[in-house]
């Protein structure tokens, strides 16, 4: 990167610490820590649209404000194994008429374990010879990549050529995470700056004690981890494979002290409220547990009202957002009783306008 980037890197830096920084001024938050990430080659997935002109054929993405499509032959801010992949994909389906017939996008999955998941979307149905196909574009891949899984998609219709899943390994703080990574689910995309937001949530719980409860945990990104610090860990996720993959990733990290449940943060409410009672928490006897500390990290829209109601019962919330905007207007009632200890920005999306966000909050004396 030329130092006129670097230079336009921190200057758009600078511009999100000062937002945000602005957005939890009236919280009496402390100074913001910053958490930066590489500009360049930092996202673990892609997805571009295929566009078909003639006998070519090449990736394209839109321009947001004109809607242009414009060519795309690498793409800087994804990892260099995606970007490698681009080329080499390319130059297997172009000249192959039953891969390239009727496809129009392409979606990448890859992780720092440097393995791969590639999705090809049809607009028309796979039969047995695009699955011959595919398998044998996997093992040319192979020549190249350590780990290649293949997934055509189309109406109705989902062929896997191996996985449909990456394995991570994340290393945060002299240990390292294994995570299954689910192609189409929720994964945090900056895997750097994902260690990062872990190894913050650590330092934030170093005096904290108890038993952790996570909403919205998705594949146990921060569950997992946290697990080393607390007594036991309960997670809730909606998504179903997400769930699946975090049940999975709890046996390979050797944890016993957590448990995830299918359930809505809205439903878990009224579960720790004794206004519904749920077959998916058949086995877990909520009342057992002495949560202290609760971490958020909630879509865009941010907490609804009983949910931060809910949270208000512990003596520590953790809230990770991906809008602060959102996280602003939870702080107006969380203020009521709680009080900003730590807040950090995470650097998720370089040269966007899109900014990560943690709070550690602390029930005010």
């Amino acid at each position: 990167m030329s130092a006129d980037e670097q230079q336009r890197y921190q200057a758009q830096l600078d511009e999100k610490v000062d937002r945000l920084s602005a957005l939890l001024s009236p919280f009496n938050a402390p100074k913001t820590s910053v958490y930066p990430s590489q500009p360049t080659h930092y996202r673990m997935r892609a997805e571009f649209r295929v566009w078909h002109e003639g006998d070519d054929l090449f990736h394209i993405m839109f321009d947001q404000e004109t809607k242009e499509k414009y060519r795309v032959d690498s793409f800087p801010p994804a990892c260099k194994t995606i970007n490698d992949a681009m080329e080499k994909l390319l130059n297997e389906v172009h000249p192959n008429e039953i891969l390239r017939k009727k496809l129009f996008q392409i979606d990448y999955l890859s992780a720092l374990s440097g393995e791969l998941v590639i999705s090809l979307l049809y607009h028309r149905q796979l039969d047995d010879e695009w699955e011959a196909a595919a398998k044998s574009l996997k093992s040319t891949l192979e020549t190249h990549f350590p780990k290649v899984n293949i997934i055509g998609r189309a109406r109705k219709q989902k062929r896997i050529i191996d996985n449909d899943f990456v394995i991570e390994r994340l290393p945060v703080k002299g240990n390292e995470f294994v995570f299954k990574h689910i192609e189409n689910s929720f994964t945090q995309p900056n895997a750097e700056v994902n260690c990062k937001m872990i190894e913050w949530a650590l330092d934030c719980v170093k005096p904290l004690s108890g038993d952790l409860l996570e909403m919205y945990c998705g594949a146990g990104n921060f569950s997992l981890p946290l697990a080393l610090h607390f007594d036991n860990v309960v997670g809730t996720e909606i998504a179903k494979p997400s769930v699946q993959a975090a049940q999975f990733n709890i046996e390979q990290n050797q944890l016993n002290n957590v448990k995830i449940v299918r359930l809505a943060a809205e439903e878990f409410t009224q579960a720790m409220k004794g206004e519904r009672t749920f077959s998916r928490l058949e086995g877990i006897d909520l009342s057992t547990y002495n949560f202290t500390t609760v971490l958020v990290d909630p879509p865009r829209a941010g907490l609804d009202k009983d949910s931060l109601r809910m949270i208000q019962d512990y003596d520590n919330i953790i809230y990770i957002s991906c809008n602060p905007e959102t996280l602003a207007q939870n702080l107006e009632l969380l203020s009521e009783t709680h009080e900003i200890a730590e807040s950090a920005l995470f650097d998720q999306f370089p040269f966007t306008h899109h900014i990560e966000a943690g709070v550690l909050l602390t029930r005010k004396s």
